[in-house]
């Protein structure tokens, strides 16, 4: 942690929430895991526990918890179990992005309460249609983490007048973004995944729903209607860092399940414990080295952004670039441990039940996702180079 930050009595007293979920989640990984879910009662506990509203706005309800302190309590969440901890990241996401797109009096009346829990996708493939107070909305979103636990969906739509999509006058898509009760949803149920299996990330559908115009936004047209330092924080390092903590996480899990098995398993053919070998001593180490190494490189670039937003300076290439290339950089350096101690530890974590096994395939899953993939690290030598930016990541 920065010298320089120092949190809030609320942002501990929701660390230590999350801390006292920890032994819970930690006992039932392999029921999400089989399930495909979490279980209702657990998603709700975290909701209670005000852990789904941390980048929520304060004059919705939320907590509008610092970036470091969001980091640390999902990455909490995730070292008990990458689904978990994937499950409350999307949902805090979520939940701050469209809370601060409406009005305050409209956010309160819809994000207010300590339960409620919001899946979405910020990816157009929704039809919405303009029809008399609102919105005739149909479409498929994949990958909705959390649905089934959640009470509200906020998904985007490209914006369609009959069969024809409508375009701004410089040539891009008119989007909208439309908050639909997930009582209204059709969940699909085909979430087969080789990791997070337990994050729900099920399919879900729209057919045919009516949207009224004071549960519509657009993101890409108009500024939050929030006005405060978390706010003025880019939108993809927002995205970014959270993924990397749900990484970060779980390679602190690998760790821990490294050392437990390493103090009580004999390697075929050898009399001794696993600890005792030299490249288990060389995997922990090398391990540890990435974890923090990554970790510390998020915190230095997160710190970097938030003082000079606090300042009242804008936030310029460079700073984005170094937010989003420390993230990218933290979920491979994830990944590296987790293989290290993986490759190290044997025949144990073949097995569906092994602790370690489930980490090596949560962690690979990470990195697929769109905000911090391996694909933007030229896009921030560029920035880096002073040249500009040809993504709308940065």
């Amino acid at each position: 942690m920065p010298a320089s930050f120092e949190r809030s009595s609320v942002e501990l007293s929701l660390l230590d929430a999350a801390r006292d979920m920890v032994p819970e989640i930690s006992r039932r990984a392999l029921e999400f895991e089989q399930e495909r879910r979490l279980p209702q009662e657990l998603a709700q506990a975290m909701a209670h526990a005000g852990l789904h509203k941390i980048a929520t706005p304060r004059q919705a309800g939320g907590s509008e918890c610092h970036p470091i302190t969001q980091y640390e309590i999902i990455e909490t969440i995730s070292r008990a179990d990458g689904s978990a901890g994937w499950n409350l990241m999307i949902g805090v996401e979520v939940q701050g992005f469209a809370a601060a797109a409406f009005p305050a009096e409209i956010a309160r009346e819809m994000f207010g309460s300590a339960h409620i829990i919001v899946a979405g996708a910020l990816n157009p493939v929704g039809r919405a249609h303009q029809v008399d107070g609102g919105m005739q909305v149909n479409g498929l979103w994949p990958m909705a983490s959390g649905c089934q636990n959640a009470d509200l969906f906020w998904g985007q739509c490209l914006l369609m007048e009959g069969e024809k999509q409508l375009f701004h006058a410089d040539g891009s898509p008119i989007l909208r973004e439309v908050l639909i009760p997930m009582s209204q949803m059709q969940v699909m149920g085909n979430w087969y995944a080789n990791g997070l299996r337990g994050s729900g990330s099920h399919d879900v559908r729209a057919s045919d729903i009516f949207v009224a115009d004071d549960k519509v936004t657009r993101v890409n047209e108009q500024r939050p209607q929030v006005d405060s330092h978390l706010f003025r924080f880019p939108t993809y390092s927002r995205l970014a860092y959270n993924k990397a903590a749900v990484a970060t996480g779980i390679a602190r899990a690998a760790i821990d399940h490294f050392k437990i098995l390493a103090v009580e398993k004999k390697p075929r053919s050898s009399s001794s414990l696993l600890r005792e070998r030299i490249d288990a001593q060389r995997a922990i180490a090398e391990a540890e080295a990435h974890l923090r190494s990554g970790r510390a490189f998020v915190m230095e670039a997160i710190s970097d952004m938030w003082e000079l937003i606090v300042q009242g300076q804008s936030v310029g290439a460079e700073p984005r670039a170094m937010v989003l290339l420390s993230c990218i950089n933290a979920v491979q350096a994830a990944c590296q441990a987790v293989d290290g101690l993986y490759a190290c530890a044997g025949t144990n974590v073949v097995y569906a039940d092994s602790a370690l096994g489930r980490c090596h395939r949560d962690v690979h899953i990470v990195p697929q996702h769109i905000t911090v993939s391996p694909q933007w690290k030229e896009a921030t030598g560029r920035m880096l180079l002073g040249l500009a930016s040809d993504t709308a990541v940065l």
